[in-house]
């Protein structure tokens, strides 16, 4: 695992004002608030020199935070990544049955960084990785809304007419998944192509849905998670998302809360110092 670059004077902690324990390590890029509220049930983490045995606490600019001992690591700016993600590896740091990951698997000059939700083992295409647990979450939400779109072959027969009932959601063994956009692309053989578009991001959900019409998957690629695309990037490649861009498709107000811009940035408020200019006696 990559160790993260430590601050200079030993220590850093939230500059925004109190905020809970666990969303601090994931502002500090270190892991998500869910991994984070499992280190401090493990007793991995302490502020002030207490171990920490529930993540219900709040820190603030002169606390002390070390996490297995260590400081967090220097603030950076977030960062965004497009990854594409090959067949075989874990979307995990560590797997329990030794399979290869996808940290693992990253270029040494990548800092430390987390998934923004996850991909099967079997399942290949674009993964967005960065180094801030508040953009992951963010990027991550229901309510963002933002479209994840599947390439898929599989094993079988189905028509358009079984594909555009998925419009309206479907029920699998309790489960309620929302509307599904699925297209024949082409028939090859034993196999059909479809393409996929679902704005959630439950397990396996695209597989179990295309069980339920008698298909098997036996590939499946994701080309795109929201605005942002796989386009010609090849497997194992990484390449960082321009903050402009990051901006743009996040909008001004998100990208100040989350620290991708400062407030004197964005180009409004470059525009409102240019008319004062103009308008300067």
């Amino acid at each position: 695992m990559r160790k993260p670059q430590r601050h200079p004077s030993g220590s850093e902690t939230p500059k925004d004002g109190p905020m809970r324990i666990a969303k601090a390590l994931a502002r500090a890029g270190l892991c998500s608030r869910r991994e984070a509220e499992r280190w401090i049930g493990e007793g991995r983490v302490s502020v002030n020199g207490e171990v920490l045995k529930s993540p219900a606490r709040d820190v603030g600019p002169n606390d002390k935070i070390l996490v297995d001992g260590n400081p967090l690591p220097s603030a950076e700016p977030p960062r965004l990544w497009r990854y594409h993600k090959p067949k075989g590896l874990v979307t995990s740091h560590a797997d329990p049955q030794g399979r290869p990951t996808v940290f693992a698997a990253l270029p040494d000059h990548l800092p430390r960084v987390i998934s923004v939700g996850r991909l099967d083992f079997n399942t290949e295409g674009l993964l967005l990785l960065t180094n801030d647990g508040a953009l992951a979450r963010h990027l991550e939400l229901p309510a963002t809304g933002w479209m994840r779109r599947y390439r898929v072959r599989a094993h079988g027969t189905v028509t358009q007419e079984a594909l555009d009932k998925l419009k309206s959601g479907i029920e699998i063994e309790g489960v309620r998944y929302g509307p599904i956009e699925a297209t024949l692309d082409k028939a090859q053989g034993s196999n059909v192509w479809i393409g996929i578009g679902l704005r959630e991001g439950k397990n396996r959900e695209v597989r179990k849905i295309l069980e339920t019409l008698g298909l098997i998957v036996n590939r499946l690629i994701r080309v795109s998670f929201g605005p942002f695309q796989l386009l010609e990037l090849k497997a194992g490649e990484v390449e960082q998302v321009k903050r402009r861009v990051m901006i743009d498709q996040l909008g001004e107000r998100v990208a100040k809360t989350l620290g991708i811009v400062d407030v004197d940035e964005t180009p409004l408020a470059k525009r409102k110092r240019q008319r004062a200019r103009e308008n300067a006696p």
